[in-house]
């Protein structure tokens, strides 16, 4: 594995800042004050910025600096439908084509989520849980479904995240996640379907409630 470039460093940081709130949507990233506030060079930050701009996190906008994205719940409800038929499809040919090394890393990172569920890192736990449904995606040996399931759920983190903080159902999460995994290791296509469906509808009911509590 190629370590992360610098820009891919800032990008990061940049991320978990919008993740956490601390750059809440519709807010101003200007290219030159922030790498002034990172200490680096406007080259990279510039790359940043183009890499959370692909991933839906930033607008950019021509002749303004980008702003956090701010998506709309019909526009999130739209990409969920699509990333909800991809992972179900995901799970299905993982079933089929996954090697048993890849069904052990994808078992790893839910044993990772369960350590992290008894601590408060809450991040972390989004991150590895992220972790574990892209594992899946790259076990279904179609590169062209990893990458459009990469891209849609770059695109749905913030939402997912910030949903999640406020109803955060570890015990739902690690349940479901153990029976993706056991369909898994069983080579079970209808229980990795079905657990797969039933976990996005709840993420799906999860994120349409945070848009009911930000409209209050």
């Amino acid at each position: 594995m190629t370590a992360p470039t610098l820009a891919d460093q800032i990008a990061n940081r940049l991320r978990h800042a919008i993740l956490l709130g601390e750059l809440a949507p519709g807010s101003s990233v200007g290219e030159r004050d922030y790498a002034q506030k990172m200490g680096v060079s406007r080259t990279p930050m510039r790359e940043a910025i183009r890499i959370l701009a692909k991933e839906g996190l930033l607008v950019l906008r021509p002749s303004f600096s980008p702003v956090v994205a701010d998506p709309s719940l019909k526009q999130v409800e739209d990409e969920l439908t699509i990333i909800r038929a991809l992972e179900v499809l995901s799970g299905e040919l993982a079933c089929a084509h996954a090697t048993e090394a890849q069904i052990g890393a994808i078992r790893a990172l839910h044993e990772r989520m369960v350590v992290l569920a008894e601590t408060e890192e809450m991040l972390q736990f989004f991150e590895t849980d992220m972790a574990f449904h892209r594992a899946i995606a790259r076990a279904s040996d179609n590169a062209r479904l990893d990458e459009l399931h990469g891209q849609l759920l770059a695109r749905l983190w913030r939402v997912r995240f910030l949903s999640a903080r406020q109803a955060w159902d570890r015990d739902r999460v690690l349940k479901q996640h153990t029976l993706i995994v056991a369909g898994l290791e069983a080579r079970d296509a209808d229980l990795v379907r079905l657990e797969t469906d039933s976990h996005i509808q709840h993420i799906k009911r999860n994120i349409q409630g945070h848009f009911r509590r930000e409209s209050l």
